[in-house]
Formats: C-alpha cells, structure tokens, sequence
C-alpha cells in the first residue's frame, strides 16, 4: 500500500514544497484521502485551484498523473477502453476465413487490440497513480455508473477479458464545478472537500510564492483589487491563477505601484470578458472616488 502522507502536517509541508500552499481543512483531506484510499470530491467554483490539488499531490508524491477530462457526451470508448476495431477487421481479413467464428473472437478480443483510456490505464498501473476526473459535473448522469464501479473497488468489467482489478490503488480527485448535483451513490465513496477563492492574506501568500520578485506593497495592491472584483457580478470571476498571471504581468511591466491607469491597462490578464471589463473599470472607479 502507497502512503501518500504521513500527517496532515506532513502533507500540508509536501504539498507547499510542491507549489501549492493549502489550508488546514484541504491539508487534513489529502491526508486522508490517502491513509483512508477513498476517492476525493472537490468542489467549487472556476479557478480556486481544485485541479491543481491533484497536480500537487502527483508532484509531491513522485506519482504519475492521469487525467480524464470531462466534458457533456463523454462515454465509455473515451473514459475507459475500447476495441480497436480497424485492426480487428484488418486481423480477420489475413485470417482469410481459415478460423472458426470461436478462434477468431479469442484471437482479436485480446491485450493487443485493447485502446486503455484514462479510467482502465490508471487502475492498471503498479506505479504511484494520481487519477484526476476533473470536471464530473459536465458528464451526463450514465456516466457516474462507468465511474461507481472504479470508485467502489477500484475494479473495472471488461466481458470479453474478465476483470480488471487494481494492484496499487491512485490517489483518486474528483473535482466539480457544481453545474449539477451529483448523484448520492458517487458522493457516498469519496470524502468531501469545498474550496472557494482564499482570503486576501493567504492569496497575498500564494502570489508571493509564485511570484517572489513582485514588491509587497504591490502584492497587496493586486489582492485589494482582486477581491473587489470577486465581489461585483461578473460573468466569469478572477481565478487564483489569474491573479498569479497578473502579478507577472506587472514584474514583466516593473510596475512599482498598481495605481487606477495600470489597472486599467492590464485588467484583461484577469477579466476575459468586455462586459466584465466595463463593469469593473465603472465599479472600480466609483469605489476610488
């Protein structure tokens, strides 16, 4: 069995060591995500940094890490393994019809027409696995049934082969951005972690860490404006990563102070949106006066 972590400290540090500065509550999950191996359920809005947790941990564990990326359609071909059906026809033509049906099937129903995709390759692996299934609310409903079978027992059906089971378990994140509730069966096998955008002082510690070169005074500045954004009605807030752009941005520009012009100037690093920008740009203005 992998120990991820030998304590919430433990994996506090690690995870720091690694780029990713986490609360108690995010460092106490880790943990036991690993020590209890049962699958972690991140949820919260675009950009605090739930699929860079899994990032993390992949990094501070040595462990590789496979990624499915969910999106509205996604089936079982692309989440978990599918045949490859232009190379069982090509085998069956050189058969050239000297087989039985029976030889045939045994001989292209085998390891080597087998396409693993993200959920089969990560079960399969004997090396440390971080499994990231990153954006599960974006899935259709029938696909948290391909995933209560991987989450139960960390096992996967293949009929033609047999069963599939893990013989090191991955560290398994799940993130979600809450689009929709996910069923309670998938909630039930996983530990629960909510992260939304951090306070001013422990954003303030995340882009220095990132960004060392960037002046305190403007560090502070950028957060100031940061959180105010965050706190108006835009279509698409400022992320941590965002912020952690903007403040290279303003060491690419050896900005000193972050004043209303420079704001103003490079507001499109953290708001991707027209209406967001003149929203901001109007707001920003009336809270200065």
């Amino acid at each position: 069995m992998t120990t991820w972590f030998e304590s919430p400290d433990d994996a506090a540090t690690r995870l720091r060591e690694a780029g990713y500065l986490t609360d108690d509550a995010t460092a106490l999950t880790a943990y036991l995500a690993g020590a209890l191996e049962k699958p972690l359920l991140v949820e919260g809005p675009a950009g605090v940094g739930k699929t860079e947790l899994a990032k993390a941990v992949a990094r501070a564990a040595g462990a590789e890490l496979v990624r499915l990326q969910c999106y509205e359609g996604l089936d079982e071909a692309r989440a978990l393994y599918e045949w490859n059906y232009k190379k069982q026809l090509l085998r069956i033509q050189a058969a050239g019809g000297d087989q039985s049906w029976s030889e045939t099937h045994d001989d292209i129903f085998t390891e080597e027409f087998l396409l693993t995709r993200p959920l089969l390759s990560a079960i399969r692996r004997d090396e440390p696995t971080v499994l990231l299934v990153d954006e599960v609310d974006k899935t259709d409903i029938e696909v948290e049934g391909l995933l209560l079978e991987v989450l139960s027992d960390f096992q996967v059906t293949i009929p033609e082969l047999g069963t599939v089971t893990a013989t090191r378990r991955p560290f398994v994140v799940l993130t979600s951005n809450a689009s929709r509730e996910l069923s309670e069966a998938v909630k039930r096998r996983c530990l629960f972690l909510h992260l939304d955008y951090p306070d001013a002082e422990r954003e303030r510690a995340i882009v220095t860490s990132q960004v060392p070169r960037l002046d305190d005074k403007v560090v502070a500045q950028l957060v100031d404006v940061v959180v105010r954004l965050r706190e108006l009605e835009l279509k698409k807030a400022p992320s941590i990563a965002e912020s952690v752009d903007w403040a290279r941005t303003l060491v690419a520009l050896q900005v000193g102070d972050l004043d209303e012009a420079t704001v103003a100037r490079t507001l499109g690093v953290v708001l991707k949106h027209a209406s967001d920008q003149q929203r901001a740009a109007r707001e920003l203005k009336l809270a200065a006066r």
